[in-house]
């Protein structure tokens, strides 16, 4: 077993530009600061991405505001399973460099963008989290509006510290925050679609860091109700040097019970079914895909962004730290497979 809890408060690089301690914990106990990074602007790499999935009316929509150092990009999803049809619009500027001021913490402050096309806003008030958007472009001009809240903050989530072996000044600083219940509205295509907090949850994938070139990764993240109990999990592998610890975590109730390795087998159509097998017993899951949320970018080979996201329904055990089995069936998530170079 090599996860290795970080619990003190400390700065999260120290004033070589190295991470100070890797590892895992269940807050933001290491405070992240853009300025003890000790690389170009252009490789600070700054992104909050909320996702939500009603299961009161079979869809999802997600929402990115991205800082990648030469690039500003937002995205906003919607995805629909019962005709497993799902639409992406996007928005891209030049070289923002820290212009959008990236909240150093999720804890606090607030992240808001707005253009000509897109105005989207990431509110932290209080035990709330408000998620804004207005997209009259999306999809062709069908439009997409949002007002949506997330309650709840569980007491656990999962952060992790990551160094790479082959740049001591590049890290991956990450928190996963699963299980808020989520209501408000979201209107697309001139249908209104209302959540409720007793199926519809939301999740945060805030990240901050320096990445080397080439890197794949593999994700995948779920939240919701099993037998009256808030269920949820985070796993994934590739990013970096785990040897520290793992992102591996299942939500139980507010808190985290943490498991070492998860593989994730997946074949060359990413529609087939999918396996997920953990190296302890505590996660063994299969994996029915409805979407594969596909896009493929290359520019000489040079810029390459390979992502699948597929959305679908899972079906198996997960094992609490005291041993208690907790069986799911046709649990609606998603998991990835992501090869980027930039």
């Amino acid at each position: 077993m090599r996860n290795h809890e970080v619990t003190e408060r400390n700065r999260l690089l120290t004033p070589k530009g190295t991470l100070r301690e890797p590892g895992w914990s269940r807050s933001l106990v290491q405070i992240y600061d853009r300025k003890d990074i000790k690389k170009r602007k252009t490789r600070i790499k700054e992104w909050d991405y909320y996702h939500i999935i009603s299961n009161k009316n079979n869809i999802a929509v997600c929402f990115t505001v991205s800082d990648l150092g030469y690039l500003e990009l937002e995205s906003v999803n919607f995805l629909d399973f019962n005709t497993a049809k799902d639409h992406t619009t996007v928005s891209m500027a030049p070289f923002p460099m820290g212009k959008l001021h990236m909240p150093s913490t999720s804890e606090t402050g607030d992240v808001k963008m707005r253009n000509k096309k897109l105005a989207c806003e990431f509110l932290v008030k209080g035990n709330k989290r408000i998620i804004r958007c207005d997209f009259p472009d999306f999809d062709g001009g069908k439009g997409l509006k949002a007002n949506i809240t997330l309650l709840n903050e569980p007491q656990d989530t999962m952060v992790i510290a990551t160094p790479w072996k082959t740049d001591e000044k590049a890290f991956y600083y990450n928190q996963k925050i699963n299980c808020m219940p989520a209501s408000g509205k979201v209107m697309y295509d001139g249908k209104v679609y209302e959540l409720s907090p007793e199926t519809d949850f939301g999740g945060l994938d805030w990240g901050r860091g320096v990445w080397t070139y080439d890197n794949i990764w593999y994700w995948g993240s779920g939240s919701g109700m099993v037998d009256g109990h808030r269920f949820g999990f985070n796993i994934g592998y590739g990013f970096g040097d785990t040897s520290a610890a793992s992102e591996n975590v299942i939500f139980y109730d507010g808190k985290a019970h943490k498991f070492d390795d998860v593989k994730f087998n997946i074949s060359d159509n990413f529609i087939d079914p999918w396996t997920f097998t953990s190296s302890d017993g505590r996660f063994e899951m299969n994996f029915v895909p409805i979407i594969d949320r596909s896009d493929y970018t290359s520019v000489l080979d040079i810029i390459l962004t390979s992502q699948h996201q597929v959305f679908g329904r899972m079906t198996g055990k997960a094992v609490l730290d005291d041993g208690t089995v907790i069986r799911i069936k046709d649990f609606l998530c998603f998991a990835e497979r992501v090869h980027n170079k930039y």
